[in-house]
């Protein structure tokens, strides 16, 4: 099927105010991509869902970025983050309906929460013009989703899995949206490119950005007026297939 889908839905986005300053401000960013929609190997059932719940918890991140969830999984989550505001988009079939959690009516696709403190009103989502639709991992298009404006803008994503060229296309799609929202500015998500191979990861990376990446796919992008600190791997200790990504970043305090 050559037929491409798209899908935008976009919510008090008009009229978005620029960021305001944050200088001097720490944030935390944690990318998890908890395999939990059922179609994967890496399925594990809910005790992905305890796990994910007590990394947040200790983590305690700002920003946070969970991919191959389900639509019911922002209220199972949102008690461990805290007062915050979230946003999810489905993948779609190639029909263009919402992909299905396994055994479920939920969606399945990817959920970004930010802090209240950080957060905007502003919503943007939708899937890529740029879709590997013969045979792309369950036959998904692929999807994004933003809160954008306030104090930061938060996108995450979760990129075409069985075309690298597909998956690099998708992320400069995104990326060129991301630059013209409001900074300071964050991209977390299952990129699924690595570093290394034709093509790479680097090869998406935009200027106006730095990023960090898990030595896989998971990768947190960052606005230049973001200053990267800390990264770690947290163990997900077997309850899905990649490990949690915390990432700290600094706004630089003026002088």
């Amino acid at each position: 099927m050559n037929r491409v889908i798209i899908v935008l839905v976009t919510l008090a986005f008009l009229g978005v105010p620029s960021a305001a300053k944050i200088t001097g401000t720490t944030i935390t960013v944690l990318q998890l991509n908890i395999c939990h929609g059922g179609m994967a190997g890496c399925y594990r059932g809910d005790a992905v869902m305890a796990k994910a719940a007590e990394v947040i918890r200790s983590s305690k991140p700002q920003v946070l970025s969970v991919n191959e969830a389900c639509s019911g999984d922002v209220d199972r989550l949102r008690p461990a983050m805290g007062p915050a505001r979230a946003l999810f988009v489905a993948a779609r079939d190639l029909d263009g309906t919402p992909v299905l959690c396994r055994g479920s009516d939920q969606h399945y696709g990817n959920i970004v929460m930010v802090a209240t403190a950080f957060a905007g009103l502003a919503e943007e989502s939708g899937i890529y013009a740029a879709q590997y639709t013969a045979a792309d991992g369950h036959r998904e298009l692929r999807a994004w989703a933003c809160l954008a404006a306030a104090h930061l803008s938060v996108c995450t994503t979760h990129l075409s899995a069985d075309n690298a060229p597909t998956a690099l296309a998708q992320c400069r799609d995104l990326m060129a949206r991301v630059a013209g929202y409001p900074r300071p500015a964050v991209v977390a998500g299952d990129f699924n490119l690595r570093d290394h191979g034709s093509p790479s990861m680097r090869d998406c990376d935009p200027g106006g950005f730095s990023r960090r990446g898990d030595g896989n796919v998971q990768h947190v992008y960052a606005s230049d007026d973001l200053s990267f600190g800390r990264t770690t791997k947290i163990d997900m200790m077997g309850s899905t297939d990649h490990p949690g990504w915390l990432v700290t970043l600094t706004a630089p305090s003026p002088g």
